[in-house]
């Protein structure tokens, strides 16, 4: 007999109430949130930096594969099936037979794209998963105040028709980085990707603004939203509502109260 328990698994993302848009999932996860919170904290140094770093984002892409990845139906003999024809399990997996690419914006993408590439080689079909780089600057004015990104250099390792694309970038601050890196991929890259979806640890209102504004269909995971600088009527609200009026990115563009930079802390690197 079939046993349909399992024949249509239900999951149900636990995020945080907004108003920036069907595509932005704000996830709210007391754990993730302690664990960033200890990220971010002054006294947190190597090696625990990057070791928060790889757990935060195991659990963050387990996420995505869990609310975005499609399933599908598997008949497989367990162990007992040497004991009875009864030891057979029937239910939902993830669908093996996906392509999946991850994009390593250097520097502080590095580490989180080869946590989500080390993961989904375990989740789906290895032959089907790729890890791509892209080198990128940001470009600023005589003030210090970033005005833009640009691509200094970029390894793409082929098409990404019907594939999910995911970009696992810790801060989402401006947005220059990853709006550029995705039109890359829409204008020069082959293929029509079947869904793209960032993957951030921190995000800012601006940074949402600019993503839902410049990329409409791209999906937003994000363990916390900072609008520190915003003036005293945002707070208490929810997320979103006085949008207009939130703000987390100080005069050079680091999030308040953010955790500085996560390029520089990650590879001790200041420059």
């Amino acid at each position: 007999m079939r046993d349909t328990l399992y024949a249509n698994v239900p999951f149900k993302l636990n995020e945080m109430t907004h108003h920036y848009g069907p595509n932005v999932h704000l996830v709210g996860n007391p754990f993730l949130l302690s664990q960033l919170a200890t990220l971010c904290a002054k006294g947190t140094l190597q090696p625990q930096i990057n070791r928060l770093v790889e757990q935060l984002y195991a659990d963050l892409v387990k996420t995505v594969i869990n609310a975005e990845f499609p399933r599908k139906m598997v008949t497989l003999p367990t162990r007992m099936i040497d004991s009875t024809p009864l030891g057979i399990y029937q239910g939902e997996v993830v669908d093996p037979q996906l392509r999946v690419v991850t994009v390593n914006i250097a520097r502080a993408g590095t580490l989180p794209s080869q946590v989500t590439y080390d993961l989904l080689n375990f989740t789906v079909d290895p032959s089907l998963v790729r890890q791509d780089h892209i080198i990128m600057s940001r470009m600023i004015d005589a003030a210090q105040a970033v005005v833009g990104s640009e691509i200094g250099g970029a390894k793409i390792g082929g098409d990404v028709d019907d594939a999910f694309v995911l970009f696992p970038d810790p801060m989402g601050a401006t947005g220059g980085s990853l709006s550029t890196a995705i039109t890359l991929y829409k204008t020069k890259v082959p293929g029509r990707a079947r869904r793209i979806i960032t993957l951030n640890l921190i995000v800012t209102p601006e940074y949402l603004r600019r993503m839902t504004t410049e990329h409409p269909d791209v999906i937003i995971y994000a363990l916390r939203l900072d609008r520190g600088l915003s003036p005293p009527e945002v707070f208490g609200t929810a997320p979103g509502l006085l949008w207009e009026k939130e703000r987390g990115l100080d005069d050079r563009q680091y999030i308040v109260p953010g955790g500085g930079g996560f390029g520089e802390i990650m590879n001790n690197a200041y420059v």
